[in-house]
């Protein structure tokens, strides 16, 4: 059975199989989680898609080796940009989480975890981003027989209470973290 873990810390240096990126469309970094997790990959992340021209839509997820990162693959995905609720964003949400989950799969992931996305610069709001996050992976685990460790990376002491409020409102059974100043 999946467990799912929601902790206070980056999701950079975290040691499992697949981190997964809150990336733009060009795939060739950014700001923000993008930036950090770029920079500590190494350049050969940005070489990696501009070498194949890759590109990522809302809502799709690709794959890339971890480079320099403790995690072998790193999955990008590309939230969407809060328009106020009317442009389909939770739809296209959701599909970056399960989507994701399912590119940690093909690529035999056991564990993989994620940051918050869509919740930085694009604008989504932290608490419905957190429950369509959360939901989402739920349904994924009860429509998936599998035992992967799903780990949410919460940056900030606001972001990893709402995430334990979220789950516990949600009745989704977690391991919690530590928070540590």
């Amino acid at each position: 059975m999946a467990r799912i873990e929601i902790v206070h810390e980056s999701v950079v240096f975290q040691e499992v199989d697949a981190i997964v990126n809150a990336a733009n469309i060009t795939l060739l970094g950014g700001g923000a989680v993008d930036g950090a997790i770029h920079d500590a990959a190494g350049p050969e992340l940005y070489w990696h898609f501009h070498k194949i021209g890759r590109t990522c839509q809302p809502g799709e997820a690709v794959e890339s080796p971890g480079f320099n990162l403790p995690a072998k693959h790193i999955i990008h995905t590309v939230g969407p940009i809060w328009h106020g609720g009317n442009k389909d964003e939770p739809a296209t949400l959701a599909k970056c989480y399960s989507n994701s989950l399912d590119m940690a799969v093909a690529h035999g992931c056991k564990s993989i975890a994620f940051c918050g996305i869509s919740t930085g610069v694009y604008g989504y709001p932290l608490e419905p981003a957190t429950r369509i996050a959360l939901s989402t992976v739920a349904k994924w685990i009860e429509e998936h027989d599998s035992d992967m460790l799903i780990r949410f990376c919460c940056y900030s002491q606001r972001e990893y209470a709402v995430y334990r409020k979220v789950a516990y409102e949600l009745r989704i059974r977690y391991t919690p973290g530590s928070f540590e100043e």
